[in-house]
């Protein structure tokens, strides 16, 4: 509840005058024009009317506005984070670690799954954390690295007690020559089945599922990037769900560089024999495929063969974009939208904020 005091000037007969009748004129004047101490009823006469004004204040109670709770169009009900933390990490165990790439790709994939028991209950598009084994050089545990799930709730082998990441092996040439293995991706790319490996987590909200099973989701994935999305994937089409049916349209878009780079190609395949009409998929292989202008194909490349229908559909309500992978792809799609937006007389900037407020734009980049 709210109050606030309202001052109302009543002008009435002057003293000589009988007393007020339901049919004597009454008008009211600016509040301004007269004084008037607090708590007070005043009688004023005004030397220019030969009227007498009544000054009154009135306590006003109104009601405040309600508080409308913003309902996320996310699946967030129920959603665990931080369970395990660097100091008191999950032991899991390595089920599963297998290379993913082809031989001659530019650097190696590996998907693994580890043991969890259930004890991290993790949605699609969550990260967990790892921590490598031993000491950095100032002995001291290494620092956990965040990846994001590759697997859906119920795990690779279904009954919710594992998890699976989509790692790519660090390794790289640094300014004086030397190679220099990335710690903790060279951990797990290295293990082996029965290792163990400290788990912490779950964490992040930003990239979960839309909670309508009929919205239109596309999913810009490039490298390691994928990851969340083959858990997307997985609980729409490779999945039964008594509360979950997918009946939307998803929408994938992978750049990688050599088409031996490509990750989980035959299940995506698979998918879209499944179910043609709800699954559409776009490879980008940027070294080995060019759009009409020669040029490399890169995810937003890729993309701009679809511009039209894009925006066509990014102005519906129902559609959600996410994006996982490398930071660079999000201006080259910027870009292609601006121009398409401004041909609707929107600001692309400004339509996209709006669209971030409402969680249909959702971006974990690196």
């Amino acid at each position: 509840m709210a109050s606030a005091s309202v001052t109302a000037v009543v002008s009435l007969p002057s003293s000589k005058s009988s007393s007020l009748l339901p049919s004597t004129r009454i008008s009211i004047l600016p509040c301004d024009r007269v004084p008037l101490h607090r708590g007070r009823t005043q009688l004023i006469t005004s030397p220019q009317t030969n009227r007498t004004l009544i000054a009154i204040r009135a306590q006003v109670t109104t009601e405040a506005p309600a508080v409308v709770e913003k309902l996320s169009k996310k699946n967030e009900e129920g959603v665990v984070t931080n369970k395990f933390k660097p100091k008191n990490p999950y032991i899991g165990r390595c089920l599963l670690n297998t290379k993913i790439t082809g031989d001659d790709a530019p650097g190696d994939t590996w998907h693994m799954v580890f043991s969890t028991e259930g004890e991290i209950p993790y949605r699609e598009g969550q990260s967990v954390g790892v921590i490598a084994d031993g000491i950095d050089k100032n002995g001291k545990p290494h620092k956990l690295r965040l990846y994001s799930i590759a697997s859906s709730a119920i795990g690779d082998f279904g009954d919710s007690k594992t998890v699976s990441l989509c790692v790519k092996r660090v390794v790289y040439t640094n300014d004086q020559g030397e190679i220099v293995k990335g710690v903790c991706s060279n951990f797990l790319c290295d293990l082996r089945p029965g290792a163990e490996v400290k788990l912490t987590g779950p964490v992040g909200k930003e990239m979960l599922m839309p909670k309508d099973p009929n919205a239109t989701v596309i999913m810009l994935g490039t490298g390691t990037g994928i990851a969340p999305f083959r858990g997307f994937l997985w609980k729409m089409f490779f999945e039964k769900h008594e509360d979950y049916k997918f009946n939307g349209l998803a929408w994938l878009f992978l750049g990688v560089p050599t088409s031996s780079s490509l990750l989980y190609k035959e299940e995506f395949e698979k998918m879209k024999e499944k179910a043609p009409d709800n699954f559409r998929l776009d490879f980008a292989v940027s070294r080995e495929q060019t759009n009409n202008k020669g040029e490399k194909m890169y995810i937003q490349t890729r993309m701009a063969e679809y511009a039209e229908e894009l925006w066509s559909l990014l102005k519906k309500d129902n559609t959600f974009i996410y994006m996982c992978g490398l930071k660079g792809m999000e201006k080259g799609i910027d870009d292609i939208m601006v121009s398409l937006a401004a041909k609707d007389g929107i600001e692309w900037l400004e339509y996209k904020r709006q669209l971030k407020k409402n969680e249909q734009w959702n971006v974990e980049v690196y």
